[in-house]
């Protein structure tokens, strides 16, 4: 389990088949799990400066694989002392996003994101959602896409500063809403993954 508040970088060495190699200041062990772009990998062999990870055929159809190159978002695995300062990270990708717009102003960027509407029914206006391993809060949702507000630390201390228009990012969505959904769904029989919100209304009248 991660909180999507990254501290440190990675920069990739490699990545053969399904073997990942990053050069790193973080301390490993075997059979640690470290979020890379924010997905959940194994430590399987490490050194004074670097660690591998392997990534299964399934992480790979996943994700945005193109991006594993330069730096990347790493994470340590929580331990039960450390603070949730960003929000339960699973470490598990629901799916990708392109970015399509990016908005500058004086206090804060905008960044607009089109995925699937699978993913969307998952997300909630001013909810919590991991992009690339950064914990972030949506500040709307559509039915083509969701944004983002950045504040000047978020993009100082990341790598989203260098991030483009046509970008594919990694998407978590939340895991107590994708929960909730999920057992809504299966209450009213829902086959068709309508809107969330009718959803909502639905159950609203049944009392």
């Amino acid at each position: 389990m991660f909180s999507g508040l990254v501290r440190d970088f990675a920069k990739v060495i490699f990545f053969k088949k399904n073997l990942l190699r990053l050069e790193s200041t973080l301390t490993t062990s075997l059979g640690d799990s470290i979020a890379v772009n924010g997905a959940c990998l194994t430590v399987v062999n490490h050194g004074a400066n670097f660690f591998d990870v392997e990534l299964s055929d399934n992480t790979i159809k996943s994700i945005a694989v193109e991006n594993l190159k330069g730096l990347v978002h790493v994470e340590s695995a929580l331990k039960l002392n450390d603070g949730l300062h960003g929000h339960i990270v699973q470490g598990h990708i629901d799916g990708i996003g392109t970015i399509v717009d990016i908005k500058n102003d004086k206090i804060q960027t905008i960044f607009r994101i089109e995925t699937e509407r699978y993913l969307l029914l998952n997300i909630i206006n001013k909810g919590s959602i991991c992009i690339d391993g950064i914990s972030l809060t949506v500040n709307d949702v559509s039915d083509k896409y969701f944004e983002l507000v950045l504040i000047p630390h978020t993009l100082e201390n990341t790598l989203l500063n260098i991030y483009k228009i046509g970008r594919r990012v990694n998407i978590e969505t939340d895991v107590i809403v994708r929960s909730i959904v999920h057992v809504i769904e299966k209450i009213i029989g829902n086959k068709e993954k309508q809107n969330i919100q009718d959803i909502y209304d639905r159950i609203a009248l049944s009392y």
